[in-house]
């Protein structure tokens, strides 16, 4: 089949599958340029509280596609940062769903998310050093924010794989699952996360990320919202909240 991306939606949470398996889902030129404008829409679609990427079959994503890649590394490379970029805005939960392999361009997509659970067996790598290309500084800004100094430089630096148990212990990934049981945990997971409220977690979200200049905003959103005497409410009576406050629009 032709390398594309995939996408659902079920029961609030939107899939975009990578899929190019001949390459081990490694993602194209076009591929690269297809997922922000996938992802503004599904952002702005209010049936999707929160998102999951993942590979088809047996792979998340080995990296670009070289060969597609036409012009210069810097061409090249400031497709993957859009994308990158647009997958760190999407102002919703984001969650990479992770096995087998998960380097270069996949590690930047993966790190771009908000969690990672990955399958036990899967293998992380930042592979820059070995065509040596410079790394985005947003990238590796971010990959620190993830894993620290030390561990970034390592990755960086040497260009090696590292595997699931050590990715869980440097904070790249969240959790580890056993052989089989990834699907099951993310659905079950994703299926906590669209219960929640998107007013706390959209704020919590611009908050980590960095933004820290917009409590009097996120103060008014919570103020008319409902959400939070919607809560209030639920506990006292012991039932499941309905929140109503949801991400605007563009």
């Amino acid at each position: 089949m032709e390398p594309r991306l995939d996408h659902r939606v079920n029961d609030a949470v939107a899939t975009v599958v990578i899929g190019n398996t001949a390459k081990r889902n490694a993602m194209t030129a076009a591929m690269w340029r297809a997922l922000p404008p996938l992802l503004g829409e599904l952002a702005a679609d209010p049936a999707v509280r929160a998102l999951v990427l993942t590979g088809e079959g047996p792979t998340f994503c080995a990296g670009a596609d070289i060969s597609t890649l036409q012009g210069s590394p810097a061409e090249a490379q400031a497709l993957a940062v859009a994308a990158e970029e647009a997958l760190a805005a999407f102002p919703k939960p984001t969650l990479a769903a992770v096995r087998g392999h998960c380097v270069g361009g996949g590690a930047q997509l993966a790190a771009a998310c908000d969690l990672r659970f990955a399958e036990q067996g899967a293998q992380f790598g930042v592979t820059p050093a070995k065509l040596g290309i410079v790394y985005p500084a947003a990238s590796t800004r971010r990959l620190v924010s993830l894993v620290g100094p030390a561990t970034t430089k390592y990755l960086l630096f040497s260009g090696e794989l590292i595997d699931s148990e050590r990715a869980l212990r440097t904070g790249l990934v969240d959790e580890v699952l056993p052989e089989g049981e990834l699907d099951k945990r993310v659905a079950e997971f994703t299926r906590t996360l669209v219960t929640r409220s998107q007013l706390t977690q959209a704020a919590a979200k611009e908050f980590a990320n960095g933004r820290t200049d917009r409590d009097d905003h996120w103060a008014r959103q919570a103020g008319a919202s409902g959400d939070t005497a919607e809560g209030v409410a639920a506990f006292l009576e012991r039932r499941q909240a309905r929140f109503t406050w949801s991400v605007p629009r563009g």
